[in-house]
């Protein structure tokens, strides 16, 4: 039987009303629960709730302090509250041509903040960048509940540690991200998928020479002896590249992508539907096919290896380690191996220190990222 929550929940605000009593509210709770030590365990659209280790400890539900704060398309930039839904940021920037680039999945009603505590990149990360690289800026809620902010609105405001990027990918461990400050990107002007029929090994060398070439090459996905591949850019070097690559096109490439971004895919919805784990494996681009049993999903150019897999946690993270990269259980209900590959000493010593420094009562989302904090 599941382990049951007691949700704590505020009212939806609209245009900006009552958001001031939102933060005392949020600040409040924070400081209940570090003078009780009790876990609080963030939460915006609970899209990514599969996602990481296990949910403990009473719901702080702030899905309600939501809406675009400030947005200059001419800067190419837009500030947001965290429970702000993913699809209502695409839909206003879509309306200036403009996109968020890292191309993050929603796997639901995903929010904002989850977005970036959660750090994941979809099909366009080899090419555009990985979502911390977007973050300017955060403002968050730390341990003591202090109202912190880092970073800005530009590109060159850093000094020091680069905090801002260091919360994506936290997982909400550090602190509750209330607005995020996001570089965005235009719309490319044309776009074009192609499909081509290669074994892995062959696939791969082709990704890794496309890659070293002046191509508008925006994502890459090989599975079962197919390589499909996105071109992006101006209609004139998309074209070219088309000529040049040659391949079968896709005539519904914009739904392939999104069915890969939301693992809506066969592929993916195999491994939910029998239960499987399913594993993400980092590693260099020009690593050779690794022999994992399971079937293999591939992106970004061959770093980003998706295993289908109820193979030993150890044997899995070794040949990911063995290959210069490492792997996490995305999804799957045994975690007792961990989710996350294990750290080693000098890196899990700065992790704790961080974690001392953010959160020292060990509130926000305890043994969501490592079981130690």
């Amino acid at each position: 039987m599941g382990a049951r929550f007691r949700i704590r929940t505020f009212p939806d605000f609209e245009h900006g009303v009552g958001m001031p009593d939102a933060l005392t509210r949020y600040a409040d709770a924070v400081r209940e629960a570090a003078v009780s030590g009790s876990p609080l365990r963030l939460r915006g659209g609970g899209s990514k709730d599969f996602y990481g280790g296990a949910l403990a400890g009473e719901v702080l539900d702030v899905s309600g302090y939501a809406g675009v704060v400030d947005y200059e398309p001419t800067e190419l930039v837009m500030t947001a509250r965290a429970g702000t839904p993913l699809a209502e940021i695409e839909s206003v920037l879509k309306a200036k041509q403009q996109m968020l680039a890292f191309e993050p999945p929603h796997f639901g009603n995903a929010t904002l903040g989850g977005c970036v505590a959660a750090g994941l990149s979809g099909p366009r990360r080899a090419a555009a960048g990985a979502a911390r690289d977007f973050v300017l800026g955060v403002r968050l809620l730390d341990g003591a509940a202090r109202d912190l902010r880092f970073g800005g609105q530009v590109m060159k405001n850093v000094a020091g540690y680069d905090v801002s990027r260091l919360i994506a990918g936290s997982m909400g461990t550090l602190g509750l991200i209330l607005e995020v400050s996001l570089k965005v990107l235009p719309l490319p002007a044309v776009e074009t998928t192609l499909r081509f029929e290669l074994p892995q090994d062959a696939a791969l060398r082709t990704m890794n020479q496309w890659a070293a070439r002046p191509l508008p090459i925006s994502a890459t996905c090989y599975a079962t002896n197919e390589l499909v591949l996105r071109l992006s850019g101006a209609e004139a070097a998309v074209r070219a590249a088309m000529a040049l690559l040659g391949g079968e096109i896709v005539a519904d490439g914009a739904a392939f992508w999104t069915g890969l971004r939301e693992q809506t895919l066969p592929f993916f919805t195999l491994a939910t539907g029998d239960g499987t784990p399913l594993w993400r494996l980092s590693v260099p681009s020009n690593t050779a096919p690794l022999e994992l049993a399971g079937p293999q999903l591939i992106e970004w150019g061959g770093a980003l290896r998706w295993l289908r897999s109820a193979g030993a946690a150890r044997s899995i993270r070794e040949a990911a380690a063995a290959a210069g990269g490492h792997a996490t259980l995305f999804r799957g209900a045994d975690k007792s191996a961990g989710v996350f590959h294990p750290l080693a000493g000098p890196m899990l010593e700065v992790h704790r220190k961080l974690k001392q420094a953010f959160d020292p009562r060990g509130i926000f989302n305890r043994g969501r990222l490592y079981a130690e904090f």
